[in-house]
Parts: structure tokens; C-alpha cells; sequence
């Protein structure tokens, strides 16, 4: 049973190797690449790009849309009386409130919410409509409240989902799916808007060789662990991917969240146009402009402190800016070491022999088999990317900046952004509150005393003075 539950986990996330090391704002000595920051050569049409990725099911359906507008009736009281007396219109809205989903702006309807961002919505002859994730489950998200593709979806409650639809189709005696049965054995995120990726990065590759052929193995050992989802408007800044670093950036790597069981290897060739498209969307992401007020002199006094002490691993903008893709060990960057010891070199060398590892030019991509450390990512949009660490731990600029100040329990509690601190307005709890009977609302607790949810390390800026802090936040706010 739990063999072929491993192999089923594909579309438990429709980007699932790709989150496989979320790059975050303050993980930041060895090069891991670098690039200056010039147009690249489009493989494909961005539009085109976005356009599969919201219209084109490249797996089987996750649920129907009928069973999603019933959700209700398994939702705790006295969430489900309030369901009850809605309008149809309203539940919807409910529901997508509830797990994180956010409508896609062209599918706006005055009945009803659009169509969401993180699924496909697949309309059939007899006129019922599937969904099926997508990369903008994680991917797509909001900054703070507005609908923006490519922003991480730090409000995603997969867990919570996937429970109460297996719970309404138990309910209705409707069938149950992969989802279903996965997420018994193999959680999907203990945290609203995390992911446990790596897991499914090293199970779905287990099960293929490099040809990508079904083969039947597992891995001997899956350490479970939480992920926050990067910006996508990082990717082209990025030559390599992950927070690791190991992989080389490349549109056959996008791939490998159709490593389901139906998709064999003449799928890969077959759909490989339609990701050169995919990378090139990815590829087009620019991050927001920071939408309120910013104190210029003291973001002027800000960028020379940041060019001093940041620059050297997180890069330089404006004028001839540039990244340079600098990996820090680990024993120096001080961060949770779960992600980086959680994915074993015999998976790093699985993908590196694997068809996924060839670039478009045809040659095969350069793979680093046992990274030391974490790379320091690229921070355009940064106060739109909260929270911050490969893990999500921190949930503000300030407390990046401050690591003695960093909140041990925390949760958010308004989509407005923390003006003063740049980051998500969140509460600070001395525990998560456990006799709390709707467990989506004790998920949206982050507990930093976890296991692999640890807010330890980066403590660079120490050597900074408070004034000196507040300068670098302001100028944070201009990237």
C-alpha cells in the first residue's frame, strides 16, 4: 500500500520537484554560479506560457467542482451555519478564503468568484467541470490581499483541503482519489502556506530511471519537513535552482511535477514545447513596486550600508546590478539544516543522470551532487515575498534584521502589510492553542520549535547598529 501511495504523489503538488528547494530572502564562501542581471534568450512565448499553465491539465483531475462547492458541510461549526445561510456566491468565496485560493483576474464573474489561479477548471461535455492543480498553487498567491501569479501563496492549506474533501466525498459516497489516500501517510504541510516538497521530489524521482521509465523502488528514508514557495520573479535572475543550488535552471526541470504514474516517458517529449513556453513565462516575471510611502533619504543612507555588508552574497541593484549566486555554508549561514541534509546525494545524482538534466541546447546540465550550504537569493520584491527563510520561519524585514527579536510562535492576522517591520501583521503566542477545535485555524500557527521550522541563524546584521537596521529596511522597500 505505502509503495504505490509514493509513487501516486505527483500531483500532490502540480510544481512539487520544483519546490523542492524554495528559495527564500535571507538564506544567504562558494560561488554557485552568478549572472548579471541582462536579457536572457527566450526558449518560447510567455503568454503562451501562462496560458498553459491555467487552461492545460497536464495530470488527472483532482476533484469535481461540485464536491469543492460542498465543502461546507464538513467545515466546523459555526463556520458551516454561516455556510449555510450564504448564497451560493459567498460559500464559494468562503472556501476559497478558508484554503488559500485566489481568482484569476481575466475569470472575474458578478455571480459568482472566477475560476482560481491554482487550478485548472476543465469544463466536459455532459457539463461537469474537474480542477487540477497547478504551479500557482504554491506559486500563486497574494501580496498583501491583491491577486499576483508568480507571488509564493504563503496562504496555501493543502493539508486542510485535501482532509475535508476526502471527508465530503466520504459524505456524498463519491470516489476518492491519489489525494486523498497520500496525504494519510504523507503530510502536505503542517503550516498554512508551506509545502513538504522535498518528499515528493525524492519519491516521484525514485520511481524512474534516467529515461524516465516506471521502475519499482522507494526511497529507504523520507524526512518530512516544511517549505516556503520562492517568488517566481526570481527565476530569471537564478542560473541554478533550489535553495541548495544543486540544480542547473532549464524548462525540462519544471517537469518533474507530472511524475505520476499515467505519464509515461513519450509524455516528457511530447509536452516538452509546452514547458519551453512555461520557462519563458517564468522567465518574463518582474517583481511589484512597493505601493506605499518610502522615506528616500533614509533608503539613499540605507543602500550604501546594504552595498557594504549584504551585497557581496545578496547582489547589487540599480545601475549595472548584479547577482551573484554565492552558496554560504551552512556552519556560516546558521539556518535550519532539515532541507539541506533531508535531500540525500543519491537523489541529487538521480536527477543529475535523469533526462530532466538536459538543457535546451541539448548538453547535459552541470549538477552539484552534495552542496555545503544554502544560496543567497536575489531580493527584488523582497517585502512582497514574506515570510522569509527557506522555511518561512520569520515573518518580517525587521525580524531578519533583528534576530534576537524573532517572534517563537507566531500566526497572521490581517493581509495589510507591517509598515513598520515590512513583512506580514502577525500576533506573537507563547503556544499554539491546541483545545482550538478547527485545526485550519490552528495551522495558520507557525511554531518555530519544530522540527525543521527553526528561525535560527543569519545573524549578519547584528553587527549593524539599530539605526543603521532601520536605514537598510527602508531601502529594502525600493527593490
Amino acid at each position: 500500500m505505502k509503495r504505490s501511495l509514493i509513487a501516486s504523489l505527483g500531483l500532490a503538488f502540480l510544481s512539487a520537484a520544483f519546490f523542492t528547494g524554495a528559495l527564500s530572502a535571507a538564506d544567504s564562501t562558494k560561488p554557485a554560479g552568478g549572472q548579471p542581471d541582462s536579457p536572457v534568450a527566450l526558449l518560447g512565448d510567455p503568454q503562451i506560457g501562462y496560458d498553459l499553465l491555467v487552461n492545460k491539465p497536464f495530470l488527472p483531475p483532482d476533484f469535481d467542482e461540485a464536491i469543492f462547492d460542498e465543502l461546507w458541510q464538513v467545515w466546523p461549526q459555526p463556520l458551516r451555519q454561516a455556510a449555510q445561510a450564504a448564497t451560493p456566491a459567498q460559500r464559494r468565496q468562503m472556501a476559497f478564503d478558508r484554503y488559500g485560493l485566489t481568482t484569476r483576474p481575466e475569470t472575474l464573474a458578478d455571480d459568482l468568484p472566477g475560476d482560481p489561479l491554482q487550478y485548472v477548471v476543465t469544463e466536459h461535455a455532459d457539463g461537469k467541470r474537474t480542477w487540477t492543480m497547478n504551479c500557482f498553487s504554491c506559486h500563486g498567491g497574494t501580496v498583501y490581499g491583491k491577486s499576483y501569479p508568480g507571488a509564493p501563496n504563503n496562504r496555501f492549506a493543502l493539508q486542510t483541503m485535501t482532509e475535508e474533501l476526502r471527508a465530503i466525498k466520504l459524505k456524498l459516497a463519491k470516489p476518492l482519489t491519489r489525494m486523498d489516500f497520500g496525504s494519510l501517510v504523507i503530510p502536505l504541510g503542517s503550516t498554512h502556506g508551506t509545502t513538504n516538497a522535498v518528499v515528493f521530489g525524492i519519491g516521484l524521482m525514485s520511481r524512474r530511471d534516467a529515461d524516465l521509465n516506471l521502475i519499482d523502488e522507494i526511497p529507504s528514508a523520507l524526512t518530512h519537513h516544511d517549505m516556503d514557495a520562492p517568488p517566481w520573479w526570481h527565476f530569471s535572475k537564478r542560473p541554478e535552482l533550489y535553495i541548495d543550488g544543486f540544480a542547473q535552471r532549464g524548462h525540462r526541470g519544471l517537469m518533474q511535477f507530472t511524475l505520476v504514474p499515467e505519464n509515461g516517458p513519450d509524455f516528457y517529449r511530447k509536452h516538452e514545447g509546452d514547458f519551453k513556453h512555461i520557462h519563458s513565462y517564468l522567465m518574463s516575471l518582474k517583481a511589484p513596486r512597493y505601493p506605499l510611502s518610502i522615506d528616500k533619504t533614509l533608503a539613499d543612507s540605507g543602500h550604501k550600508i546594504f552595498n557594504n555588508t549584504c551585497a557581496s552574497c545578496h547582489g547589487t541593484y540599480g545601475e549595472d546590478s548584479h547577482y551573484p549566486s554565492v552558496r554560504v555554508p551552512l556552519d556560516d549561514i546558521g539556518t535550519d539544516p532539515v532541507r539541506l541534509t533531508a535531500l540525500p546525494v543519491a537523489g541529487r545524482q538521480k536527477y543529475a543522470d535523469s533526462w530532466f538534466a538536459v538543457g535546451a541546447d541539448g548538453k547535459r546540465q552541470q549538477t552539484t551532487i552534495d552542496p555545503d550550504g544554502y544560496v543567497a537569493p536575489p531580493l527584488d520584491g523582497v517585502w512582497a515575498s514574506a515570510p522569509y527563510f527557506h522555511n518561512g520561519s520569520v515573518p518580517t524585514l525587521w525580524d531578519v534584521l533583528n534576530p534576537e527579536g524573532r517572534p517563537k510562535i507566531w500566526r497572521r492576522v490581517a493581509d495589510e502589510v507591517d509598515e513598520s517591520k515590512v513583512g506580514l501583521s502577525v500576533e506573537s503566542v507563547d503556544r499554539v492553542p491546541l483545545t482550538q477545535t478547527d485545526i485550519a485555524v490552528r495551522r495558520q500557527y507557525f511554531d518555530t520549535t519544530r522540527f525543521g521550522k527553526s528561525n535560527r541563524g543569519h545573524d549578519y546584521p547584528s553587527t549593524l547598529t539599530a539605526e543603521e537596521k532601520r536605514a537598510v529596511l527602508e531601502y529594502l522597500k525600493t527593490l
